[in-house]
């Protein structure tokens, strides 16, 4: 009976022949938790690049690729662990857009997408330590990590002339990766860190963190935490007490809500979030616009574009399976081939059905370097009558 059932499964799957069914790609990001609003606009993104695919009519033979949605929550990472199993094992996903945050997304790499042998793709999980993890070649990501951020961050204070500054820092893989790469960064520019210190999200009162770093001195805080949480809780108790009044923001500080709750109040701060300028940028405002998602809200570039390069590897590889996503997604996202920008996806799936070669620059001029990393750029921004504006890109 075995070996009835596998010669009759063959047709099926040689040559990359039509395959009849869905092909499932998981999207697990913090739908609750510390930065729970920015994710709608990231999965919708990600969906926007898969339903491009879709429609298009050049995607492999009788295969939908269908969303799943699961819950990171950003900062559980048995929470997250458990919901990257179900998506493997009860969804029967092929491939994952995610997780989000640092530490969740090391936690999924190791006890599901390695064990299962599911490549994934965060679009912004930035800690340094995710660069040597042990991967097998499954993870990849569309964010530059925060070893090039802590850099860009302590340049921008250079070039305002602070010089002395406390540090708060979420309690985490993120919070604790970026800190040190900005303090590294910092000294070697010459400058002082008066106090650097971890908070805990989900606290109602920051005013014992912020008495301690406001006795340490300094001429700004700088705040790499969440803006949902005790990023902003940091602020606001800051601005309560008259302890700091100009803020250095990490990406995970970058958030309409933040403006939203705290306005002109923070006035003057400025910070930095990975962020693309040029042609494809601007084809994805379009796209985005007209799919009825925010453009401008954080991390939605980078998650159309890693849903857009999981698409484009299975494609390229003639079959829906986490084995074909793996093995071409550094072709296709990287010369040589015909460039290819948001909104383009049903052009390059021609030129992949053809034989050709795509090299897929997206939303943030996507060039994958060493072990699936982004190189990536940043927008160094500052806060002007309680609205974002851009400075210059880094």
């Amino acid at each position: 009976m075995k070996k009835w059932l596998l010669a009759s499964a063959l047709p099926l799957i040689a040559g990359g022949a039509a395959y009849a069914d869905d092909a499932k790609i998981g999207v697990i990001l913090g739908f609750t938790g510390p930065i729970e609003s920015l994710t709608p606009s990231m999965a919708g993104s990600a969906e926007l690049a898969l339903a491009e695919i879709n429609e298009s009519g050049n995607f492999l033979e009788n295969v939908t690729l269908v969303p799943v949605r699961a819950d990171s929550t950003c900062i559980d990472s048995a929470a997250a662990t458990a919901a990257a199993e179900r998506l493997v094992t009860t969804d029967g996903v092929v491939a994952i857009m995610g997780a989000d945050c640092s530490g969740v997304t090391g936690a999924v790499l190791s006890n599901v997408a390695l064990p299962n042998g599911v490549p994934m793709i965060s679009p912004s999980a930035t800690s340094p330590a995710l660069s040597a993890a042990e991967d097998n070649g499954l993870f990849f990501r569309t964010s530059p990590s925060d070893a090039r951020q802590g850099e860009v961050l302590a340049g921008i204070l250079g070039e305002r002339g602070i010089s002395s500054v406390a540090v708060t820092y979420t309690n985490n893989d993120y919070g604790k990766g970026f800190a040190d790469a900005f303090e590294a960064a910092f000294k070697a520019e010459g400058g002082e860190i008066t106090l650097a210190a971890p908070h805990e999200d989900g606290k109602a009162d920051y005013s014992a963190e912020v008495g301690a770093l406001a006795s340490a001195g300094g001429d700004a805080l700088v705040v790499l935490g969440y803006s949902d949480q005790g990023g902003k809780g940091m602020i606001q108790a800051s601005l309560d007490t008259g302890a700091f009044d100009t803020f250095a923001l990490g990406d995970g500080m970058y958030s309409d809500a933040l403006l939203a709750d705290l306005g002109n109040d923070i006035d003057g701060s400025f910070g930095s979030v990975p962020w693309a300028e040029g042609e494809g940028a601007e084809k994805f405002k379009a796209v985005a616009e007209a799919g009825g998602v925010n453009s401008e809200s954080s991390y939605t570039r980078e998650s159309y574009d890693a849903a857009a390069l999981i698409a484009l590897a299975m494609a390229k590889g003639g079959e829906p399976s986490s084995a074909a996503v793996a093995a071409n997604i550094l072709d296709v996202a990287n010369a040589p081939g015909e460039p290819i920008l948001p909104g383009e996806l049903g052009k390059a799936l021609e030129i992949l059905k053809n034989g050709g070669d795509i090299d897929y620059v997206g939303a943030t001029n996507v060039e994958l370097i060493g072990p699936g990393e982004a190189a990536g750029t940043y927008r160094y921004y500052e806060i002007k009558d309680g609205a974002f504006e851009t400075v210059s890109f880094k």
